[in-house]
């Protein structure tokens, strides 16, 4: 279960360090790609099976479908972390969530999101400040 969120820096190689606590759960390997908003989605490799599995559901017929396996898995990069938990982000990923010399990562139960900061301080700060929109939002998902 991932959890939390952790500000680290992104070296010149484009380098990024896993958050140790992150990090047994991610040594076998994982999945980089495309979010829908401007950041990128953190998948061990497990959990990125079963994601890949469900679009594997998807009809091919369905243009929103092939749209959604052309985000996707052409920006895909799998991987796995060096010793000290440090992994590349590819430049084109880098380039599409904004993140330069720093990154935020958060934890999403069985995923992670990689944020530039500021967007990510812009996003929460853009939830937090609308409590109507959240409960709203949040009702509608049953929970």
């Amino acid at each position: 279960m991932f959890l939390g969120q952790f500000e680290h820096s992104v070296d010149e190689k484009g380098r990024i360090t896993v958050p140790f606590r992150y990090r047994g759960q991610l040594a076998e390997g994982l999945v980089v790609t495309k979010s829908i908003e401007a950041c990128l989605l953190l998948y061990p490799l497990d959990a990125w099976h079963e994601f890949r599995q469900k679009i594997g559901t998807l009809l091919m017929s369905d243009p929103n479908a092939r749209a959604f396996r052309r985000d996707v898995f052409p920006s895909a990069f799998d991987v796995v972390p060096d010793k000290q938990g440090r992994f590349i982000l590819p430049q084109h990923l880098r380039q599409y969530a904004n993140i330069d010399k720093q990154a935020v990562i958060i934890g999403l139960d069985d995923h992670c999101e990689i944020w530039n900061p500021d967007s990510w301080r812009q996003w929460q700060q853009e939830n937090d400040s609308n409590p109507d929109a959240r409960t709203e939002r949040f009702a509608s998902l049953n929970i």
